[in-house]
């Protein structure tokens, strides 16, 4: 134990008590409640809140900041961390928004963000005095307190994570070592008010079952006690619900614990945090027999107190148990045990329960019309509103499926036809394209709506398309593309239906796809229905409304009338930036001093192939938050996994995540390969990189140049500028790799051999994570031994996720480098289809659709950038020294030019 004596630091006894102010002024002191800070409008924590961030409607997220004020938040927590979101911008523009509103500024606001340039905005245009979410020594103390000098000079408050170089604390000593330590570089090194420090002090589970998590709750209430008493002024906060982690899905026990924790914990000093008022009980309400199990539990009085707090957990569900499951639904009418099954997603009994229906039914079809039809009704309705998330809608459709062929024999005995679908839907990945978990995610929504799903798979050229549309008579086609090129298929195939005179809808959708380039490209192509849809959950309502043969013709005018006025703001926008010429830009280029810079010779030269990886070495890889995202579901991992909202259906899912991991190793059902050179290079020719071979040119990789005009000083970058120059004199060097998942496709159809969508999708996504995950771990290999730039790296997985280390590695088809022709000669250099198999597409995507390639560049100075757009000057150029015609770099480019 630390010898708490020696810990007391040399303050004034003087006690000062921390004020904030939003319109109106907040005082912490001895008399004050408990602040509770809401957190719904962090996209991290809410699903809604990010896609209204997303979607630009910051009218409807200033109510969720509205709710937050009037529901008792005292503090508002405002985060927009997340990918497809400009944060900084984000930041600035929603704070200015708040500051007209009255009734929500009247409370302080609390500035989150793990990246400084985004907090820094929002601290330069807030009004009052806020807080700031939150600054650390995890990266050492020269950052803690550049950060610290500067939050004090904005005049705010700040939370400190226990957090330092050596990681997260969590123990009792741990938390006090990190503690004093920040608070004496805080008060007594910075000068900053010793008030407006607050201290995270890291709340964890517990009843986990794990030993070494026994004490997280009493070491976080000991630790605040030692805080509170010992560094003076200081508030200590937390995340309340982290504590019941271990409790999903049981919210009566998690009530319990979380008013037993903060019943403690606010005894020993805790005096702000964030708390679900939903999920709270009163202390003095919980029942005894209750109480005493939790506190056993919280306070770890009792070596078994995990144990008999599960086994007590059981009765306080109310429900009789089989090996731990609730089983009182089966005691239920039928109607009501086969809606509990649809939507529930619980496949056991369904054919029990149907055959019931059968036998009671006049015809069989009538159990489909009736019952299962019934279930799936509510299930779409939950779904409408928000109750449930699309992997629950996709394992209500794995019991439809069930259900279903268990009936069709019968159906087909008396030859009764089928229940009519509501409309046909044609859905298809565009010809080069292979990717399509969102098409099929979208396709199991729309079947458990009762349309019928003409599924053409992946890569479908526009002849095959329309041919199909005609022959099987749909009512409306969907397309899906991931890669770049796959927009200029869409837009040709809208051409082709004009050309043709359809009238049948079009629906738009995947990742690289967007309402401006729908509005802009798409629908002006085709005189009928065009829609974006973003997401899954979107498609029931868009596809209902273009088929109501009643009111379709005015959604259809008031859609395209929405896509002309936003096509004519989208093109009015993009006129008022400026562009330099190439040549300009090139003089304006990012300098490296390339006599001083450091150039790390590669230990090993030359191309090299990875075919006996285990996928056990790459598990500690996985990025988990963008699995998430592909089921619809937003959050930063693990941060989802206890989220108020999406939290429970996370858990469940990152649980059977697990599970298909480990089946997958142990039975080899995927393969991972890898190739990946590393050569001598030099930049020729300003934006070209000549990659050599013991001095002879094998290839020449092309990269492009911004071309907006930036302010002096500021460059226009290109990726060539971070290798050396020929003229310089030093030889370079320079990488590029291919890594491939193999077999994900024969598993995911295995499943659906079985009418398993839910786990087909489950398992693609799974081929993706680990596609990416042998990028990252093939990429730490190459900077630490192949390479050995970085022979010294010590990187957790978040540090990995954040990209922390030194050196890159773009990828054609990406921001900096959005020319996937470039893949060809990637594929050229390395060998890539003979050595590992990987194949291009004619859309240059890469099949298998797990997979992916790239460059490395070693340079300290390396880092990523967006290319924007380009002139038509560099397009030019661009031919000329890439030896194509205008015409095929315009169709490849097209996203990038400014027309």
């Amino acid at each position: 134990m630390i010898d708490e004596a020696n810990q007391k630091p040399k303050t004034k006894n003087q006690k000062r008590y921390m004020k904030l102010s939003g319109l109106e002024p907040l005082v912490q002191n001895e008399n004050s409640n408990f602040i509770n800070v809401g957190e719904r409008t962090n996209v991290a924590g809410s699903r809604k809140f990010l896609r209204l961030i997303k979607e630009e409607k910051y009218d409807e997220a200033l109510d969720i900041a509205r709710h937050q004020v009037d529901g008792g938040a005292q503090i508002i927590d405002i985060n927009f961390d997340d990918g497809l979101i400009d944060g900084k911008e984000a930041m600035i523009r929603f704070l200015n928004l708040i500051a007209a509103e009255p009734d929500i500024c009247r409370v302080p606001i609390m500035i989150d963000s793990s990246k400084w340039e985004i907090i820094e905005a929002g601290l330069q245009v807030v009004q009052g005095k806020c807080v700031v979410n939150s600054i650390s020594l995890k990266e050492g103390k020269e950052k803690f307190v550049q950060e610290a000098k500067l939050i004090k000079r904005y005049g705010a408050a700040v939370i400190v994570m226990a957090f330092d170089e050596v990681g997260q604390a969590d123990n009792y000593e741990r938390r006090i070592e990190i503690s004093k330590r920040s608070y004496d570089i805080l008060v007594n090194e910075v000068g900053f008010p010793s008030e407006d420090v607050i201290f995270d002090l890291n709340i964890f589970p517990v009843a986990t079952g794990m030993e070494e998590h026994r004490r997280n709750a009493i070491d976080f209430i000991e630790a605040t006690r030692w805080v509170r008493e010992n560094l003076p002024n200081v508030s200590v906060s937390g995340g309340v619900s982290n504590v019941s982690f271990s409790f999903r899905g049981n919210d009566g026990v998690r009530e319990a614990m979380h008013s037993v924790f903060l019943y403690y914990a606010i005894q020993a000093g805790m005096n702000m945090g964030i708390v679900n008022p939903a999920l709270l009980e009163v202390y003095d309400d919980i029942p005894k027999d209750l109480l005493e199990h939790v506190e056993d539990v919280i306070l770890d009085r009792r070596d078994d107190a995990t144990e008999r707090l599960l086994d007590f957990a059981e009765t306080v569900k109310g429900s009789k148990t089989e090996k731990g499951v609730d089983l009182t639904w089966r005691e239920n009418p039928l109607q009501d045990r086969i809606t509990h099954a649809l939507v529930k997603g619980i496949d056991a009994f369904i054919i029990e329960d149907i055959e019931q229906a059968r036998q009671e039914a006049e015809k069989p079809i009538d159990v489909i019309e009736g019952h299962l039809m019934i279930g799936m009704n509510v299930v779409g309705d939950l779904f409408g509103a928000g109750k449930m998330f699309l992997p629950q809608v996709v394992k209500s459709a794995r019991v439809m499926k069930k259900a279903v062929a268990y009936l069709n024999p019968f159906i087909e005995a008396e030859k009764t036809d089928k229940q009519e679908p509501v409309g046909k839907i044609l859905m298809a990945t565009v010809k080069g394209d292979v990717h399509d978990i969102g098409k099929n995610i979208v396709s199991v929504v729309l079947a458990c709506n009762n349309y019928e799903i003409v599924d053409m798979g992946v890569m479908v050229p526009p002849e095959k398309i329309i041919e199909t549309a005609i022959s099987e008579r749909v009512d409306a086609i969907g397309l899906s593309g991931l890669i770049t090129p796959s927009l200029d298929e869409m837009v040709y195939l809208a051409k082709e239906m004009q050309r043709q005179n359809f009238k049948l809808p079009l629906l738009i959708g995947g990742a690289t796809t967007s309402k401006a380039h729908t509005a802009v490209k798409i629908d002006t192509q085709y005189n009928n229905a065009v829609v974006h849809v973003n997401d899954a959950s979107r498609a029931v309502t868009v596809v209902g409304d273009l088929l109501n043969k009643k009111t379709s013709h005015e959604y259809v005018a008031k859609m395209k009338a929405d896509y002309d006025d936003f096509r004519t703001k989208f093109l009015k926008r993009g006129k008022e930036k400026s562009y330099i010429s190439i040549e300009e830009a090139r003089k304006r280029k990012y300098k490296i001093d390339w006599e001083t810079s450091e150039i790390v010779k590669p230990n090993e030269l030359g191309i090299q192939m990875l075919k006996q990886i285990s996928l056990k070495d790459l598990v500690p890889f996985i990025d988990w938050s963008p699995f998430f995202r592909s089921w619809d579901l937003h959050g930063k991992y693990p941060d989802i996994l206890t989220d108020e909202v999406v939290g429970e259906q996370a858990t469940i899912m990152y649980n059977e995540a697990q599970v298909m991991i480990r089946e997958i190793i142990a039975k080899q059902s995927l393969k991972a390969k890898a190739v990946f050179g590393l050569f001598e290079a030099n930049s020729i020719n300003d934006d070209d990189i000549s990659i050599q071979k013991k001095g002879e040119e094998i290839a020449v990789f092309r990269t492009l140049r911004q071309q907006l005009k930036k302010r002096e000083g500021i460059p226009n970058h290109a990726l060539a500028d971070f290798i050396a120059p020929k003229e310089s004199g030093k030889t370079d060097y320079m990488g590029a790799f291919c890594v491939g998942i193999f077999g994900a496709q024969e598993l995911a159809d295995s499943y659906r051999a079985k009418d398993d969508d839910y786990n087909g999708i489950m398992a693609q996504a799974i081929a993706d994570r680990f596609a990416e995950a042998f990028a990252e771990y093939l990429h730490k290999q190459i900077r630490t031994k192949h390479w050995g730039y970085a022979a010294n790296e010590d990187l957790s997985n978040d540090d990995l996720i954040k990209e922390s280390y030194k050196g890159i590695r773009p990828a054609p088809g990406y921001p900096a480098c959005p020319d996937h022709l470039e893949k060809e000669t990637i594929w050229e250099l390395l060998d890539v289809e003979k050595i590992i198999g990987v194949t291009l597409t004619e859309s240059l995507a890469m099949w298998p659709a797990a997979a992916v390639s790239g460059y490395y560049f070693g340079n300290p100075e390396a880092k990523y950038f967006g290319l924007g757009k380009i002139t038509d000057d560099q397009v030019t150029d661009y031919c000329e020294r890439k030896g194509i015609t205008k015409e095929k770099a315009r169709k490849w480019l097209h996203a990038n030019i400014a027309d």
